[in-house]
């Protein structure tokens, strides 16, 4: 029997697919109807019925995959796995056209200090986000990523790490918080990067805000976003070396030295 087409509010309205979704949000990869029905305790038909609906609804999206690691012949049927699908715009009724309130914001603040002004109210909100989820510092970014996409999950976003280095790590995310205010106001992606930063620094260990940068150009498309976020190395420098760093670059300062390098003068060696 097919089933009928169900409206996104429609299914976050139903009490069973909102604990059903917020399963599916809270977890890194995508999932089966048996982890679904183990989670919540119902029989694998209910569960594979309340994801059909979401997926109906375009809150998830099918797909399917072999968990058992092995190809080929032998290998056995790939199961049908559900994910999450990028939220492009607010689910809300009434609209509250709180991307119009944020545009009015945004043409109000000076055009010289606009970005910086956007950065922090990003960083002030990552704090608001984070006083009831505390991500405990890790030593390394691997770890640290890890620690930031599991917190996210717990606010009912969808935040997943897909690459990881030594300086540079990639999170994605078909939910972020901000996304449906960027794609309204491409002006506010700022704020978007200042939350990520704050985030990212509350996650690792040391690391404060400055050392920091951010590139959340894919939030305006129409998959998931992928954050990438960076980790600036502080250089080591003899006196003379950084007199000569500044006669290279006259009136630099610290900040322009290297375009991924910071200088901070606790770590000159004297």
């Amino acid at each position: 029997m097919e089933l009928d087409a169900m409206d996104p509010l429609d299914a976050v309205g139903d009490r069973v697919l909102r604990a059903a979704l917020s399963y599916v949000l809270a977890q890194a990869r995508p999932v089966t109807a048996d982890e679904l029905a183990a989670s919540q305790g119902t029989h694998r038909n209910v569960a594979r019925s309340r994801l059909e609906r979401l997926a109906e609804a375009g809150l998830v999206i099918r797909g399917y995959e072999r968990r058992s690691g092995r190809a080929g012949p032998g290998a056995g049927r790939p199961a049908k796995t559900y994910a999450v699908a990028p939220q492009l715009r607010a689910i809300e009724f009434p609209r509250r056209h709180y991307d119009k309130l944020l545009a009015l914001v945004f043409d109000s603040l000076p055009n010289e200090s606009r970005r910086e002004r956007l950065r922090a109210l990003g960083l002030a909100f990552a704090d608001e986000l984070l006083r009831t989820v505390r991500p405990r510092p890790a030593k390394t970014l691997a770890a640290a990523a890890e620690r930031l996409c599991a917190g996210v999950r717990q606010l009912g976003f969808h935040a997943a790490v897909a690459e990881v280095g030594d300086d540079v790590a990639v999170i994605e995310t078909a939910t972020c918080p901000l996304r449906p205010l960027v794609r309204q106001h491409a002006g506010v992606a700022e704020m978007d990067r200042g939350m990520w930063i704050g985030l990212a620094a509350r996650a690792l260990e040391g690391v404060e805000t400055e050392r920091l940068e951010c590139d959340t150009d894919s939030c305006h498309g129409d998959g998931s976003c992928r954050v990438t976020l960076s980790v600036m190395r502080r250089c080591q420098l003899t006196k003379s070396e950084m007199s000569s760093a500044w006669k290279a670059v006259p009136g630099a300062g610290f900040a322009t030295y290297s375009r991924r390098s910071r200088v901070d003068p606790g770590d000159l060696i004297v």
